[in-house]
């Protein structure tokens, strides 16, 4: 194969890929600078932030309400945080008992990550009846939160169980040896070097939480989530206020991303000074 025709070929296609993946972002950026008397198309008639400051209610009286995100963005906040601590917990204990081979480990394997594989709607619709059937009212703390859970719970887990994989345990030997117990080697030993791992679980945990939305919509009651809030406001009509609230939402998660960036490279420069020490003093 000609690598001369190779090359540009992958780069025209990862450039594609890349417009297909931003450029909805980006359209809905522009269209959120639009005027007072702007809407969700094309041209933009006037320049402005008005929209940004109609979100946080800065601006007189409009022709269109307020987004009811307020209390629905506390909700999804939340209910992100309870599945992401519960997942976690969860994945990084599975994937520790899966260190070592017992019985019944197959089937176990497959039922946890069964989760993340059957659809949502499905999910949603099943839990819905289950709980009308035991009489348990619906909620975004109940019905919906382990829903969020059984969903999250088995990429927190996969990832977990990659990091596992590639552990060195003549490390926990090495202190189990010298009289440690099993508690404070996972805690002084285990953790630390498992930690990036448990960054990235929590990353997808909280990311999948706060986005769900088929999940959501049959297991949540009367209090809705931030997706299900939104979709209720563009169902009748869309505004420019929605993209700069969608601008705002993609600003807080490459912030997300961010944070996890800066505490992975501090923990790597931590570690590698470590080793170097460690080193040295050998």
């Amino acid at each position: 194969m000609n690598t001369n025709l190779l090359k540009p070929g992958l780069a025209a296609y990862t450039g594609l890929f890349l417009l297909f993946l931003y450029g909805p972002l980006i359209v809905l950026a522009i269209l959120s600078f639009q005027g007072p008397n702007g809407g969700p198309q094309f041209p933009v008639q006037e320049w402005s932030t008005y929209w940004y400051q109609h979100l946080f209610g800065a601006t007189d009286t409009s022709r269109v309400s307020q987004l009811p995100v307020g209390e629905s963005l506390l909700r999804s906040l939340v209910l992100a945080f309870m599945t992401t601590v519960v997942s976690t917990v969860l994945g990084v204990m599975s994937a520790e008992a899966f260190r070592v081979r017992f019985k019944g480990s197959g089937p176990a394997f497959y039922l946890i990550i069964l989760g993340m594989m059957v659809p949502g709607v499905l999910v949603g619709l099943g839990m819905a009846l289950l709980s009308n059937f035991i009489g348990v009212s619906r909620a975004w703390w109940g019905t919906a939160f382990v829903l969020h859970v059984v969903y999250t719970y088995p990429f927190a887990f996969l990832v977990m169980l990659a990091i596992f994989n590639r552990f060195d345990r003549t490390v926990e030997e090495a202190s189990l040896s010298l009289g440690v117990s099993p508690a404070q080697t996972f805690r002084r030993v285990t953790f630390p070097i498992i930690f990036p791992g448990v960054l990235s679980a929590m990353l997808f945990s909280f990311t999948l939480s706060y986005d769900e939305f088929s999940r959501t919509l049959f297991t949540i009651g009367r209090e809705l989530t931030l997706p299900l809030s939104i979709y209720g406001t563009f169902s009748v009509e869309i505004y420019p206020n929605l993209f700069a609230f969608g601008v705002l939402t993609t600003v807080f998660s490459f912030t997300l991303l961010v944070v996890y960036g800066l505490l992975m490279k501090r923990f790597t420069a931590v570690k590698s000074g470590s080793y170097k020490g460690q080193e040295e003093a050998a």
